[in-house]
C-alpha cells in the first residue's frame, strides 16, 4: 500500500515569524519612498496667474491659508484710475448715435457702453465698501497726467466735429487706443504685485479679456473702413 503524505501546516511559531518578516519588509519599503503618499481628500487649489500666464496647482502644505488675500494700495489706485478711464469711454460712445449710420460701429459702441456702465458701478461699490475715496468721472488725470490711452480734450473735440465715414474711422481708431490703455493699466496692476485679492483679480482679468475681444473686432472694422485717419 502506498504511503500517504500528510499535508504539513505551519506551526504557530512559524506563523508569528512570517508575520513579523512581512511587517519589517513593509516598513523598509515605506522608508525608501521619497515622499509620503498624499493624504486622502488632501486640498488641491488652482492659483491663477496674471493675464497671459498659466496658473499653478497647489496641494498639501503648499496650499495657502484659507484667509483671502487682502486688497492693497495698488488695487485701490487701479480702481480709482479705471473709473474715469471708463467714464471717458462713455463720453465717446455717447457721440455715436448722432454721427454715424454704420451699424457695426453702432453695435460695438453699444456693447462698450453697456459693459463699462456696469463696471463703473462695480468699481464704485468696491471702493466704497473698503472705505476708499471714489473719484469723479469728470476727469481722467492721475498723478502722472492722463490715464493710459485716454484722449486729450483736443482729440475729443476733433472727434466731436466729424460725421459719417470720417467719424466711424476716427472713433474706432481712438477707441482701440483707449482700450489698449486699459490693458496697460491691468498689466501695471499685476506687475506691481497687486490684483491678488479675489474680487480685484476677477474684475481685472475680466476687463483684460473683454477689451481684447473688442480690440480685435474694432481692428477688423477699421481695416474694412480703410485704416486709421492721420
Amino acid at each position: 500500500m502506498p504511503t500517504v503524505q500528510r499535508e504539513q501546516h505551519p506551526t504557530m511559531n512559524q506563523l508569528r515569524h512570517m508575520s513579523a518578516l512581512l511587517l519589517v519588509t513593509g516598513l523598509v519599503l515605506a522608508g525608501c519612498s521619497e515622499e509620503p503618499p498624499p493624504a486622502p481628500n488632501a486640498p488641491v487649489v488652482i492659483q491663477p496667474g496674471a493675464p497671459g500666464q498659466a496658473g499653478k496647482t497647489l496641494s498639501g502644505s503648499a496650499v495657502p491659508s484659507a484667509t483671502a488675500a487682502p486688497f492693497t494700495a495698488d488695487d485701490v489706485i487701479f480702481f480709482q484710475g479705471m473709473i474715469p478711464h471708463h467714464a471717458q469711454a462713455l463720453r465717446l460712445t455717447a457721440l455715436v448715435p448722432a454721427r454715424t449710420e454704420n451699424r457695426d460701429v453702432t453695435l460695438i459702441a453699444e456693447r462698450i457702453a453697456s459693459t463699462q456702465e456696469d463696471e463703473i458701478a462695480q468699481m464704485r461699490r468696491w471702493l466704497t465698501s473698503r472705505g476708499q475715496d471714489v473719484p469723479s468721472t469728470e476727469h481722467g488725470h492721475g498723478a502722472g497726467g492722463l490715464m493710459p490711452g485716454m484722449l486729450t480734450e483736443e482729440q475729443f473735440t476733433r472727434l466731436e466735429k466729424t460725421k459719417g465715414a470720417d467719424f466711424d474711422r476716427l472713433f474706432t481708431q481712438f477707441m482701440i487706443g483707449h482700450h489698449m490703455g486699459a490693458l496697460e493699466m491691468v498689466g501695471k496692476l499685476f506687475g506691481s504685485g497687486g490684483g491678488q485679492e479675489t474680487e480685484t483679480y476677477v474684475f481685472a482679468t475680466h476687463v483684460d479679456a473683454d477689451q481684447r475681444i473688442e480690440i480685435d473686432r474694432m481692428q477688423q472694422l477699421l481695416a474694412a473702413m480703410g485704416g486709421p485717419l492721420h
